[in-house]
């Protein structure tokens, strides 16, 4: 039988996540992940939320179980205003459900078929596939080590209805702006008349020192924050938040109404018992320091691993992620197979780049697998790689041609 349905343009432009499907490889017995981006459950409050869970039914239980305001509970929107290094009114924090909501709903009030959308060169993999079917034109701005290129800024800046950028451990690279990169793009930002959306779900996992102030902190007209709760207490509570400017909260709360009503109050209650008290002062140094160590044997295995195969890869400074590149001539997306095939998962870089992408990366993530499967998966990393190299080409050797004369 032929099907009644017609799909949408909308839904046409709309693409399966590369992560999600490599994820199921990882399901497989004997696969070392260093795929997907999980935080390590070693670091889930379990015993917090379980108090919090009986606190909450047995003094806020009906409320808790009932239909709630659209923008967020509101204790939940107290805290995360006075957490932030700036002056916030809690009625311009919009709870979401997890932050990758906060990207479908900008995507909905700000771009339309056909809008410029400027992005970092690579990007978030989940902020392409949030943008995408509003058919926009994603563009990727030129990257260094400092974050976007100024002149290519200048030149793709006008008209584009916003940048979007992660400044602290971005995900994928795990690179991170100082702070005069801050200022400059902030102010470049501004005479370009270009609104910022700034993506923060990783600056708490700093190792060593925390980053500079937020974009947010130095042009809140100009810019869109969002956070998570997803990699300091857990993911699964998908809890998000954006911060706007008062002139477009509105219409994101309508996004949102329009969405899915309002997110779980329950799970907003239980993360607003959670928080109380300075738990996370307590809580996300434990955090750091398992990621940081993590980080470190990675780092380690590659060193001891990869040495004289051609292979560069950087040294974040805190969140999940390092950035992997190849030798010349191979690509990441093809190796997998092997990769896979010896035992270990990685996530292609390609699927991360708006445009022009680089097949010779990929992005590891040091904070799920242990220090044993992390040795291990680097190992076998590098064994596939080093199979992979490319032969040199063999000279044939001339052989000297006979005189004809014998002894």
């Amino acid at each position: 039988m032929s099907t009644p349905w017609t799909l949408s343009r909308r839904a046409e432009r709309m693409n399966p996540s590369v992560i999600r499907e490599i994820l199921k490889l990882t399901a497989q017995p004997g696969i070392i992940s260093l795929a997907g981006g999980l935080p390590s459950p070693a670091t889930f409050p379990v015993d917090a939320f379980a108090q919090a869970c009986a606190e909450v039914l047995a003094t806020d239980g009906p409320a808790a179980l009932q239909y709630a305001a659209s923008e967020g509970h509101g204790p939940l929107r107290e805290w995360v205003a006075a957490q932030l290094p700036w002056a916030v009114d809690p009625a311009q924090v919009l709870i979401t459900t997890g932050s990758q909501q906060a990207l479908d709903l900008v995507g909905k009030v700000l771009i339309d078929s056909g809008s410029r959308v400027l992005v970092e060169t690579p990007t978030y993999l989940g902020a392409l596939q949030a943008f995408a079917p509003m058919e926009p034109q994603i563009e990727g701005v030129a990257c260094t080590d400092e974050g976007p290129d100024p002149d290519d800024l200048v030149r793709r800046g006008p008209s584009a209805r916003f940048l979007y950028v992660l400044p602290n451990f971005q995900n994928p690279t795990g690179r991170s702006l100082s702070e005069g990169a801050r200022q400059a793009l902030v102010q470049q930002a501004d005479r370009l008349g270009l609104p910022l959306v700034e993506d923060n779900p990783y600056g708490e996992l700093w190792f060593d020192q925390p980053p500079p102030a937020p974009l947010s902190a130095r042009h809140p007209d100009g810019c869109l924050y969002l956070g998570s709760f997803s990699k300091v207490l857990a993911p699964g509570l998908r809890l998000g938040y954006v911060v706007a400017p008062k002139a477009i909260f509105p219409k994101l709360l309508q996004a949102k109404q329009a969405a899915d009503l309002h997110t779980p109050g329950f799970n907003q209650r239980l993360a607003s018992a959670v928080l109380r008290d300075g738990f996370m002062e307590r809580h996300v140094p434990r955090v750091r320091a398992l990621y940081r160590q993590q980080c470190r044997v990675m780092l380690d295995a590659l060193g001891h691993e990869m040495g004289g195969l051609g292979v560069q890869w950087n040294a974040p400074e805190g969140g999940m992620f390092l950035w992997l590149r190849l030798p010349e001539g191979m690509d990441a997306t093809a190796l997998l197979p092997q990769a896979v095939a010896r035992g270990v998962a990685y996530v292609p870089g390609a699927a991360f780049y708006a445009d022009s992408a680089d097949p010779r990366t990929l992005r590891l993530s040091f904070v799920t697998a242990s220090e044993d499967q992390i040795r291990s998966g680097i190992a076998a990393l590098a064994a596939t790689v080093r199979e992979a190299l490319p032969r040199p080409t063999a000279v044939p050797v001339a052989r000297p041609q006979s005189s004809g004369v014998t002894a």
